[in-house]
C-alpha cells in the first residue's frame, strides 16, 4: 500500500502482475486481498488454479533487483559537513514452499552502483548459504544473481536471514553488507490430524439438551495464522439414528460435543458412534484438507426402572425345626444396568413374620431373592405363614420415577410336621439333698414331654452318664432313685454338685431322643473328723521361748463343719500332759511346747485330740512324732543331737566326732540351719529301732540289728593280739607321730573292717594322743555278738579326711554322708 513505508515499487509491480494474471483469465474466478504480515505485504488468492503454479509463473517472468543503498550527503553552512540521506529498507524475499523448480531458481539480483567503475565480486553468508543448512542459497559472484537450489518446506524452516557482501578484485569491501530476509510462503500441504483416532465419552441417560459429552481435538502443521492452519469441525454421521438422527452437535472451533435433543435412554440405545470431520482453510470444503475420527458415546445408566417381581404370589414349604433352609426363590426383573446398584435387588418382609423366622437374601448372580428360615418354626404352633415382601434397589430411584405396583408380592409358606424328640421342661434340673442319703431313696421324677401333641407316642428313659454309679431311673416314668450312698467329698462331686445325664426317647418313626441333665446339690453333713497337721516336728531338749510347734488340722467337710478346731492332750498316759502343753493361737491353729525345762533327747509320739465345730462335733486322736534334740544358740538341733534323735547307734555318733569341726561340715550345717529341713530322710529313718524300756535288757542280743553292712570279721583275735605300744601319757612326747592308714578314695565295702582295725592299731600306738582321748576298757558283755570294739573310732587325725565313702555304706548312713561329705566347697 502506498501509505506503508515498507511498500516498495517492486511490491507494487508484483501485485500488478498478479492482478493482470487474473484479468487475462488465468483464473476463472478469484479475489485478491492485500494484508499486512511481518512488516510486508502478501497476497491471498482464492481460485481454481494452484497458487504455487501461478507464483512460479510470475517469479519466472520478473526477477527482482536489489541494489546496495547509495550514500547521499547534504552540505552544511558553517562546518562543511553533509547530511547522509536515509537508506532504503530492503524488503523481504518471499519464496513459496514445495516449488517444483526447475532448480536452481533465481530469486533476486544483487547489484552495486560501483560496478561501472571497478570489478565487483558478490557473496552471501548466513544459515542456508555458508552455514547449516548450507547450500540452499547461492549467488553468482560476478552477476550477483541469487538462486534457491531446492524446494523449501515451511514446516521445517519458515525464514532465513542472509547478508550480501560486495568487494573489489582485491577483496576490499566496496559496499556495506545488506541484510536479506527470506520468508517461506506457507502452502496448504498438511491435513488436520486428530490426537486420537477413537475418542470415548459418556453422558447419562435422560440428560437435558446442551449437556456436555466430550471434546475432540485436531491440529494442523500449516500456518495457524492463515487459513491453511485454521481447523473447523463438523459431525458427518451418527449411528444409530434413534430416537432422531441428530442427537448431538459439535462446536466447529473448539470440538466440544453436546446433546441437542432429549430422549437418551440406555435401555434402548446404550452407545452412539459419531464420525467427526476436521477441515482446514476455515472449514472450506472446496479448498481445505480434511480428516476424520470416531467418537464413541456411552449412555450411562440411572435408576429409572424399578424392579418388578415376576408373579404376584409365591409359595413354598419348610420342615419344622430346620434352619438355613431356602423355602422359595423370588424372581425379579430390572432393566437397568446389570450388577450395578441400580439393578441389585433388596428384599424386605413387611408383614406376616412378627417373630423373625424368615429372611430374604439376594443371589448376587441371578438377583433372585432366596427366602430362608433363620429361626426354627413349630408345626404345633404355626402350620402356615402368609408373608408380604417388597423389592427395591440398592440405589434410590431417579428423580421423578415412581415405584411399580409389581414391586410387592405375597408368599405362602406351609410348615411340615416332623417327629420331634422329647424335651425335658427344666434342663438342667437342680435338686438339693444332704449327703449320706442311703441307697433306695427316691430323689425326684425327671420326666420329659413329647412336643408332638397331634401324635400319641410313648416316652421311655435310660441313663446316659452317671460317673459314680449312684443313680438309676425308672424306664417308664423317669423316677430317680439312689443305688449307693451320696458322698459330698467324692472326687465326682464338683463344687458340691453331682451331675448325671439321662436319655428320653419316643417310639416314633424315625425314633427321636433328647437328653436331660440332673444336678444334685449335696448339702454337707459332719461326717469327716479333722486330721492333725503336721505329723512330725522337732523341739529342743531344753525348753526355750522359740522352741514351739505350730499345729493345725484339715477337715474334708465344709463350713460350718470344719474349724475352729479344739486341740487337747489326752489324760492317758499321764506323761503326755506332764511333759507337754497346748496353747490356742487362733480358731484353726494351736501351739505345742514342752511343759518341763528339760526332756531327754529322742523321738516321742504325742497323741493329740482334735475336734471340729460340727453339730455334733467329730473328734480324732492323732499322733505327732516330735524329735527332741540338743540345740545350738539359734534354737536348731545340733548335728550330734539330730543324729542321735534320728536313731543312729552310739558307734556311729562316735565315728562322726572327728569330722564335726571340719570346714565343710560348718558350711553345710549353716545351710541346713537356714533351710531347717528334716535332719534325715524318710527312707533313712531308723527310729523304729529305738525303743524305751523301764528295765534293762540283754544288750545287743535283744535288738535285731543288721551288722552285715559293716562286714565285721567273726573273730576278735586280731584285736586281742595286737602289738604292744605306748598307751596314754599326760604330756605329748616329742617324737614322730604315728602314721595312720590312708583310706583309698573309693574303697570296696569289704575293706571297712580292715580299715577300722588298722585305725585302731595306729591309735593304740599313737604317743601324741591327748589324755582326754584315752581309751576306755569295756567288760565282756556276753557271747554271740559279732561286733568288735569301736572305741578307737573317736581318735583324731592330724589331717583332713575324705568321707565320701559313707555313700557306699547303705541307706542307714546316707544322712551322715550328706552331713559330712561333699568337700569344703559345699
Amino acid at each position: 500500500h502506498p501509505s506503508n513505508p515498507y511498500f516498495t515499487r517492486e511490491d507494487e509491480e508484483e501485485c500488478n502482475l498478479l492482478s493482470a494474471a487474473v484479468a487475462r483469465g488465468a483464473v476463472t474466478e478469484g479475489v485478491i486481498h492485500c494484508r499486512m504480515w511481518h512488516d510486508m505485504i502478501y497476497v491471498v488468492l482464492s481460485f481454481q488454479l494452484g497458487i504455487e503454479e501461478m507464483l512460479s509463473r510470475v517469479w519466472d517472468s520478473q526477477p527482482r533487483v536489489i541494489k546496495f543503498p547509495r550514500r547521499h550527503q547534504r552540505g552544511s553552512s558553517a562546518s562543511g559537513l553533509r547530511r547522509q540521506k536515509r537508506d532504503w529498507v530492503i524488503p523481504p524475499i518471499n519464496v513459496p514452499e514445495n516449488s517444483r523448480g526447475p532448480f536452481p531458481h533465481m530469486l533476486v539480483r544483487i547489484r552495486s552502483d560501483q560496478d561501472k567503475d571497478v570489478g565487483i565480486r558478490y557473496s552471501i553468508t548466513g544459515a542456508g548459504a555458508d552455514q547449516p543448512p548450507s547450500g540452499i542459497y547461492n549467488i553468482d559472484p560476478i552477476s550477483g544473481n541469487m538462486f534457491v537450489t531446492q524446494p523449501l518446506d515451511r514446516e521445517e524452516r519458515a525464514s532465513f536471514h542472509l547478508r550480501a557482501h560486495a568487494v573489489d578484485m582485491n577483496g576490499n569491501q566496496v559496499e556495506n553488507p545488506i541484510d536479506l530476509y527470506i520468508y517461506v510462503i506457507d502452502m496448504n500441504d498438511n491435513r488436520p490430524e486428530f490426537q486420537n483416532q477413537v475418542y470415548n465419552g459418556s453422558v447419562a441417560e435422560g440428560s437435558k439438551p446442551g449437556s456436555s459429552v466430550m471434546q475432540v481435538t485436531a491440529t494442523d502443521s500449516d500456518d495457524s495464522t492463515t487459513a491453511n492452519g485454521m481447523v473447523r469441525y463438523r459431525i458427518l454421521s451418527q449411528t444409530p439414528h434413534s430416537p432422531i438422527p441428530n442427537m448431538f452437535t459439535i462446536n466447529s472451533e473448539t470440538g466440544d460435543i453436546v446433546t441437542v435433543a432429549a430422549g437418551l435412554d440406555r435401555e434402548k440405545v446404550s452407545q452412539y458412534t459419531i464420525i467427526v470431520q476436521a477441515t482446514d482453510m476455515e472449514g472450506n470444503l472446496n479448498f481445505g484438507l480434511s480428516n476424520t475420527a470416531t467418537a464413541l458415546i456411552s449412555i450411562t445408566d440411572i435408576n429409572d426402572n424399578p424392579p418388578e417381581l415376576t408373579v404376584r404370589t409365591f409359595s413354598g414349604e419348610v420342615p419344622e425345626n430346620k434352619v438355613n433352609v431356602v423355602v422359595t426363590n423370588l424372581t425379579v426383573v430390572d432393566r437397568d444396568q446389570p450388577h450395578s446398584p441400580n439393578w441389585n435387588a433388596v428384599y424386605r418382609i413387611v408383614s406376616g413374620d412378627p417373630s423373625g423366622h424368615f429372611t430374604i437374601r439376594t443371589n448376587p448372580i441371578t438377583n433372585e431373592g432366596m427366602l430362608t428360615v433363620v429361626k426354627p418354626v413349630d408345626f404345633e404352633m404355626n402350620r402356615a405363614f402368609m408373608l408380604t415382601v417388597v423389592v427395591s434397589n440398592q440405589a434410590h430411584l431417579a428423580s421423578g420415577i415412581q415405584s411399580s405396583l409389581q414391586s410387592t408380592a405375597g408368599v405362602t409358606i406351609s410348615v411340615q410336621d416332623v417327629n420331634e424328640p422329647p424335651v425335658f421342661p427344666v434342663n438342667p434340673k437342680m435338686i438339693r439333698f444332704e449327703e449320706g442319703v442311703p441307697a433306695g431313696t427316691t430323689l425326684t421324677v425327671f420326666a420329659a414331654q413329647d412336643p408332638d401333641h397331634f401324635i400319641h407316642q410313648i416316652v421311655r428313659y435310660s441313663k446316659l452318664s452317671d460317673p459314680a454309679n449312684w443313680l438309676k431311673i425308672n424306664r417308664t416314668n423317669g423316677q430317680i432313685t439312689t443305688m449307693a450312698l451320696l458322698d459330698r467329698e467324692s472326687v465326682y462331686v464338683k463344687n458340691n454338685v453331682y451331675e448325671a445325664t439321662f436319655l428320653a426317647f419316643d417310639n416314633g418313626s424315625p425314633q427321636a431322643s433328647g437328653t436331660g441333665t440332673l444336678q444334685i446339690y449335696l448339702i454337707d453333713v459332719n461326717d469327716n473328723a479333722p486330721v492333725l497337721i503336721p505329723r512330725e516336728a522337732q523341739v529342743c531338749e531344753r525348753a526355750r521361748p522359740n522352741s514351739r510347734i505350730n499345729i493345725t488340722a484339715s477337715d474334708a467337710d465344709a463350713d460350718p463343719n470344719v474349724g475352729p478346731f479344739v486341740f487337747e492332750l489326752p489324760s492317758f498316759p499321764a506323761s503326755v500332759r506332764r511333759n507337754w502343753t497346748i496353747s490356742r493361737l487362733s480358731g484353726d491353729y494351736a501351739q505345742l511346747r514342752l511343759r518341763i525345762p528339760y526332756l531327754e533327747m529322742g523321738v516321742y509320739e504325742i497323741p493329740i485330740i482334735v475336734s471340729d465345730s460340727g453339730n455334733p462335733p467329730l473328734s480324732n486322736r492323732s499322733v505327732i512324732r516330735v524329735k527332741v534334740c540338743p540345740c545350738d544358740d539359734n534354737g536348731d538341733c545340733s548335728a550330734t543331737g539330730a543324729v542321735a534323735a534320728a536313731g543312729l547307734g552310739t558307734g556311729a555318733i562316735i565315728y562322726c566326732a572327728p569330722i564335726k569341726t571340719t570346714h565343710g561340715w560348718i558350711i553345710r550345717r549353716e545351710k541346713e540351719r537356714q533351710a531347717k529341713p528334716l535332719l534325715i530322710d524318710p527312707e533313712d529313718d531308723v527310729r523304729d529301732n529305738i525303743l524305751k524300756y523301764d528295765e534293762e535288757g540283754g544288750g545287743e542280743e535283744d535288738q535285731d540289728y543288721d551288722l552285715s553292712q559293716l562286714q565285721q570279721p567273726e573273730s576278735l583275735d586280731h584285736i586281742i593280739n595286737k602289738p604292744a605300744g605306748v598307751r596314754r601319757v599326760d604330756e605329748r612326747p616329742v617324737i614322730a607321730e604315728s602314721q595312720y592308714p590312708v583310706r583309698p578314695t573309693l574303697p570296696h565295702p569289704g575293706d571297712i573292717g580292715d580299715f577300722i582295725n588298722d585305725g585302731l592299731r595306729a591309735a593304740d600306738n599313737d604317743p601324741t594322743a591327748p589324755p582326754y582321748d584315752s581309751l576306755l576298757v569295756f567288760d565282756y558283755e556276753g557271747s554271740g555278738s559279732t561286733a568288735g570294739s569301736v572305741s578307737s573310732l573317736n581318735s583324731t587325725s592330724s589331717g583332713d579326711q575324705d568321707y565320701d565313702y559313707l555313700n557306699d555304706w547303705g541307706p542307714r548312713f546316707k544322712k551322715l554322708a550328706d552331713l559330712y561329705g561333699g568337700g569344703d566347697d559345699d
